[in-house]
């Protein structure tokens, strides 16, 4: 794959229907994508059974076509690569860069809730997997609108996990595998992420994988402050009319509602935005209480 090839992507949860502040973080990666003359690509996360809502995946599909939000390539789920994910704990288990562990939450919550180390001998509960992280162990990268970004993971975070003791996989792994495995070049998503991305680092320097162009949007917030995902104002898009919802992510991420035509088709409104779309002007930052 050319390095000047620019391949961004947006990864949804299937814990509900696709609401605005997941838009909001669609649109700015797609046009972000798309003005570059990249890939945009899109990842269903739906590797957590018990949080997900039956048909939700099939629905925020649905929601991000009518939006005319159209991937390149063929949408990926990350139910059906379980297998990859098995085989990138085996090599890091292989090197002893991971290891099991039966600590449970409790006993982990009476050390601060930062593992360091296993507090006892393994036993006949299910395992943890987790990454060996060893001390010091500061990670840091420069964020397309944050700026530089630094954690003390071995500090802040520990040794943290790959495989839950329930058998899921946890996100942490399975986002680096996949992001690698689709030659991601560019992850722009919400700031709720922030704290994530050095672990990620972290791992993907483990696993001999490179380390894509960082971007992370400012969250939409209610009127109390919460992210929206989390709030009672997080309700379902208006499939059926979609240009409202365009325009106010068009204005949250920044942008001059001037360069959107003022009346005519959401394919028309598309295509301005791209040609329209400034980078510089997106925001660090929003308020609390935005919406």
């Amino acid at each position: 794959m050319p390095s000047s090839l620019y391949r961004g992507r947006f990864a949804p949860s299937p814990t509900g229907p696709l609401h605005y502040g997941s838009l909001y973080a669609a649109f700015g990666s797609w046009l972000l994508a798309r003005q570059a003359g990249g890939e945009w690509h899109v990842r269903v996360e739906d590797i957590d059974p018990p949080r997900e809502v039956p048909g939700a995946a099939q629905a925020q599909l649905r929601s991000l076509h009518a939006y005319g939000l159209h991937p390149d390539g063929e949408v990926v789920f990350q139910s059906l690569r379980y297998a990859r994910y098995a085989e990138a704990l085996a090599a890091l288990l292989e090197r002893g860069a991971a290891f099991p562990c039966t600590c449970s939450r409790a006993e982990l919550a009476a050390g601060g809730g930062v593992h360091h180390r296993c507090l006892h001998a393994p036993d006949d509960r299910p395992p943890a997997y987790r990454l060996r992280v060893a001390a010091p162990c500061t990670v840091g990268f420069d964020d397309g609108l944050q700026g530089h970004i630094a954690q003390e993971v071995y500090a802040e975070v520990g040794d943290f996990v790959l495989k839950r003791a329930d058998g899921y996989w946890a996100y942490q792994l399975a986002v680096v595998v996949d992001d690698a495995d689709q030659g991601i070049t560019d992850v722009v998503r919400g700031a709720d992420l922030l704290d994530s991305t050095p672990r990620q680092i972290l791992l993907q320097r483990a696993l001999g994988l490179p380390t894509p162009r960082y971007l992370h949007l400012p969250l939409i917030t209610d009127a109390q402050g919460r992210k929206l995902s989390k709030s009672e104002a997080a309700r379902p898009l208006d499939d059926a009319d979609p240009q409202p919802a365009l325009r106010a992510a068009w204005a949250d991420l920044g942008q001059d509602p001037r360069r959107l035509p003022a009346a005519g088709t959401r394919d028309a409104l598309l295509a301005a935005a791209v040609g329209g779309f400034a980078p510089a002007r997106l925001p660090r930052h929003r308020p609390a209480g935005g919406d």
